[in-house]
């Protein structure tokens, strides 16, 4: 696949409601701060216990996650195109919890690295809010998807009225 343009770029986060507010223009200046990387299926994007220096937007294909203990690594889920991944250790600088890899045998990420997001910050303010915001609502998605998880696991534990 032949890079993305800033209008595919626009496309794409209009298609998948991220970063609306940004112009035509705001988005060809955000372009110049991202860079593509294609994967093939089963490369690492990131490690358990990585302090994050990236964040990724998927554009095309899965990327599953996965925990290790020492002895047995378990897949736990995976995210699909229009989602920000590895947002949580990029802002909070905690070691990564999950290890991020390609599921699908083409998988391609668009990635904003520290230094381009400090620059980005100074620059071009508003487009950085707007990441900001974006990361936010990702990490909303997560935490309500948990909870709701977290309720129906309850509830089967617990059942009907049992207490």
């Amino acid at each position: 696949m032949q890079e993305m343009t800033p209008s595919d770029l626009f496309d794409y986060f209009q298609s998948n409601a991220i970063c609306e507010s940004l112009t035509r223009a705001d988005v060809e200046v955000m372009s110049q701060f991202l860079q593509e990387k294609n994967l093939k299926k089963g490369d690492v994007i990131f490690d358990m216990g990585d302090v994050g220096d990236s964040m990724f937007f998927i554009v095309k294909g899965k990327v599953g996650f996965s925990v290790n203990d020492g002895q047995d690594e378990a897949e736990v889920g995976y995210q699909g195109p229009g989602n920000l991944i590895g947002e949580m250790s990029f802002f909070d600088r905690k070691p990564r919890m999950l290890k991020m890899f390609a599921m699908s045998k083409e998988v391609i990420l668009l990635e904003i690295k520290r230094p381009m997001y400090d620059r980005l910050k100074v620059e071009h303010p508003y487009i950085a809010v707007n990441l900001v915001e974006n990361a936010v609502v990702s990490l909303d998605h997560l935490i309500r998807a948990l909870s709701n998880d977290l309720s129906h696991f309850e509830h089967y534990m617990v059942g009907f009225g049992r207490h």
